[in-house]
């Protein structure tokens, strides 16, 4: 039976990751169908959203749950100086949600993609000044946002239509 000095191990590093990306949200989203065909027969085609139609990139950063997030204006993108403000805003939204973190003698592990607004100078000074420790990106944009947030985002969107930034706001 384990004694209490076993019990209070310390936990994995995973409660530590902060991870975050982007995702364009289009306001016309046909249904995506998947099919499975033999091979000698023709695919069943099923139309992708238009993606030069009206969308807007939701900006987001979790652990286990949606720590923070900000939805972009219709045409706005990130650059270096609005991913450095954002953050800014994270990490206030870090201090508020998980004090624990601040606590803590290990530190917080951050990830995030490669683009050029995140590997910048002055978000790689602000990186440092916070004293997280900034993991690799993994090869081909592959992340966990991509299998766990914006996959069922991706369903719970399907064959939703907006009308308005408003409306999908909401």
């Amino acid at each position: 039976m384990p004694n209490s000095a076993c019990q209070t191990k310390k936990k994995s590093f995973l409660h530590r990751i902060v991870t975050g990306d982007e995702k364009w949200i289009y306001f016309q989203n046909p249904k995506r169908k998947k099919s499975w065909v033999d091979p000698t027969q023709p695919s069943i085609s099923s139309s992708k959203p238009n993606c030069f139609g009206r969308k807007t990139m939701l900006c987001v950063w979790w652990d286990q749950e949606v720590i923070y997030y900000e939805l972009l204006k219709p045409g706005e993108t990130i650059n270096a100086h609005r991913y450095h403000q954002q953050l800014i805003k994270l990490h206030r939204a870090l201090r508020e949600k998980r004090p624990h973190y601040r606590k803590r003698y290990d530190k917080l592990i951050f990830l995030h993609d490669n683009a050029s607004s995140h590997t910048s100078t002055m978000v790689q000074n602000y990186l440092e000044t916070l004293n997280w420790e900034v993991l690799p990106h993994p090869a081909y944009h592959l992340g966990p946002s991509d299998y766990h947030l914006f996959s069922s985002m991706g369903h719970a969107l399907a064959e939703r239509h907006f009308d308005s930034y408003e409306v999908v706001r909401k």
